[in-house]
């Protein structure tokens, strides 16, 4: 499956109406580990393409030095596990992140795509 380093080569150019583009019209995008004051869940791919917009505003990413998918016994779902790095365009502070996200497609787009990040590094980067 080529979705994971298109995904990613988005997201390194900072198109994110590109990125979520990969979603499909009635896509989700979840969460599960959201704090308070952040969305859990996002239905369909324009609320996705709304939440992404702003994304090179706050992250200039630079990298993914780590890449790895996992396939699944069902060919539609992968586990992804990345780490992207770069500077947090408001401090200028390095960022170095460890992303894992269960993604199932359908018709090669994106039907559901978790993404299980820790929210206490956001915290600390605002800090």
């Amino acid at each position: 499956m080529d979705l994971i380093p298109r995904a990613l080569q988005l997201l390194l150019d900072k198109d994110m109406a590109g990125f979520a583009g990969l979603w499909a019209v009635d896509g989700v995008l979840e969460f599960p580990f959201a704090p308070p004051g952040y969305p859990s869940r996002l239905e369909g791919r324009a609320a996705i393409e709304d939440y992404l917009r702003d994304y090179p505003k706050l992250l200039d990413i630079r990298g993914f030095p780590k890449q790895v998918v996992h396939r699944s016994v069902d060919q539609d779902v992968v586990v992804a596990e990345f780490d992207a790095e770069g500077v947090v365009v408001a401090t200028g502070k390095p960022y170095r992140f460890s992303y894992i996200a269960v993604i199932t497609t359908r018709d090669g787009e994106i039907v559901s795509y978790r993404d299980y990040w820790n929210p206490l590094y956001v915290q600390e980067l605002a800090a």
